[in-house]
């Protein structure tokens, strides 16, 4: 099997990239809402949806993800936060996750995740 010490970037900015590939692994930068006046339920879905983009733009998908963290200011989001996050999920493709309760840099935030898949095989 040959790998590649090549990485390639999506969305480079000046401080971070959107995602990086290596060896068929989609890194994923902590995701955040666009809209930060929506609740949990809007912001989470709106998380959601940017994983799927980057995650398509990348050549994968949720079903290929390999491990997820997401981080709430505040554990009372966590119902709310599980209740799209399940509607979301590939059914039969929940992956390993952890979610705990941290303090983000945007106090308007109330959900950032953090995502790694797998790359689909062409």
């Amino acid at each position: 099997m040959e790998t590649s010490n090549k990485v390639e970037r999506l969305h480079v900015g000046k401080r971070l990239s959107e995602a990086a590939i290596h060896n068929g692994a989609v890194y994923l930068a902590g995701q955040i809402a666009d809209d930060t006046a929506q609740g949990i339920a809007g912001q989470t879905r709106q998380v959601l949806a940017h994983i799927d983009r980057l995650l398509a733009e990348a050549g994968s998908d949720k079903g290929a993800i390999l491990s997820c963290q997401i981080y709430l200011p505040d554990m009372a989001d966590f119902a709310g936060m599980n209740e799209v996050w399940d509607a979301w999920v590939a059914p039969g493709h929940a992956p390993p996750r952890a979610t705990v309760e941290a303090k983000l840099a945007d106090p308007a935030c109330l959900i950032e995740v953090v995502i790694v898949a797998a790359q689909h095989r062409e």
